[in-house]
């Protein structure tokens, strides 16, 4: 509870506002203690989340606003309708709502775990996103075939390993971007695969090459280490593919470019035509929450 209590009032939209955060904390940990049916609460001014007690990545959003701040702000500020969006690892789909129920854009998500791709599936519904969002229930890697996940650890749940012995697994079909997005051409691509980034990028070349593509944010935490793999051979691919690492201040609706892969936060925003995504950025509408707004800088 301490440390929830510091995210919380440490976060960038409760500053000022933190006594109403407190209250959306208190009444979520009553009100989940008695649940027995999902609950439907407030997300942007726009769209409402399903959400259960457990759900530790979800109720960020509805304590704080927006959990990931800068990166869902920068979602909701690149897209526009008839763009497309596509959320790889997009568990209950907070991301994915955003992008088409706040922003308009069409997006494709794609979840492995049959439990939360239920989750993500009621959510959308929820919103009435239907003709927006199309759903994948599978995972991506680079080859077509079937891999098995673990299914006991909410957001954190991934590719199995024999660390992983033991634990509840359940097998999904996988398969390479570059075969799920044959015909599309996606704006922004969010990736949060727990540590498989590698694997997906080799599927990703011709989706990655593609010059419609101006965006990639990627979790990089370290996870892959259980894969053998290292967040910064997976930055020198994103560099080879003319992306450069960027913070986003959406306050001011700034970016600032990186030296490396964002080692403050557990996810990189690799950016390429920045002109054109600073263009957009600017003039993008004031993002609306059900309790703030984060308006145009003047």
């Amino acid at each position: 509870m301490l440390k929830l209590l510091r995210y919380v009032l440490g976060h960038p939209l409760c500053d000022g506002y933190r006594v109403s955060a407190l209250q959306r904390v208190l009444k979520w940990q009553i009100a989940s203690r008695f649940m027995r049916v999902p609950m439907l609460v407030p997300f942007t001014s726009q769209t409402s989340l399903l959400m259960e007690r457990g759900m530790t990545g979800a109720t960020g959003n509805f304590y704080c606003g927006l959990h990931e701040f800068e990166d869902m702000a920068f979602v909701m500020n690149l897209l526009r309708p008839h763009d497309q969006f596509v959320d790889i690892g997009a568990n209950i789909g907070a991301y994915t709502i955003l992008a088409s129920g706040s922003s308009g854009a069409r997006s494709i998500a794609v979840e492995p775990l049959p439990s939360t791709f239920r989750r993500l599936s009621a959510n959308v519904r929820c919103n009435e996103l239907e003709d927006l969002v199309t759903l994948h229930n599978a995972g991506i890697a680079d080859t077509e075939t079937s891999l098995r996940f673990t299914s006991t650890l909410d957001t954190v749940n991934h590719v199995a390993t024999e660390l992983d012995s033991g634990m509840e697994t359940v097998e999904v079909p996988v398969l390479p971007m570059d075969r799920l997005l044959l015909d599309e051409s996606p704006l922004c691509i969010k990736i949060d695969v727990e540590g498989f980034e590698r694997k997906v990028i080799d599927g990703a070349t011709k989706v990655l090459q593609s010059e419609a593509l101006r965006a990639v944010l990627m979790e990089l935490n370290g996870s892959g280490n259980r894969y053998g793999y290292s967040d910064d051979e997976i930055h020198r691919d994103m560099t080879d593919f003319g992306f450069q690492p960027f913070v986003y201040d959406p306050f001011q609706r700034v970016l600032q470019e990186l030296s490396n892969r964002n080692k403050a936060s557990g996810n990189t925003l690799y950016l390429r035509d920045i002109d054109w995504v600073e263009e957009r950025l600017k003039t993008a509408p004031e993002i609306e929450l059900p309790w703030r707004r984060i308006p145009i800088p003047r």
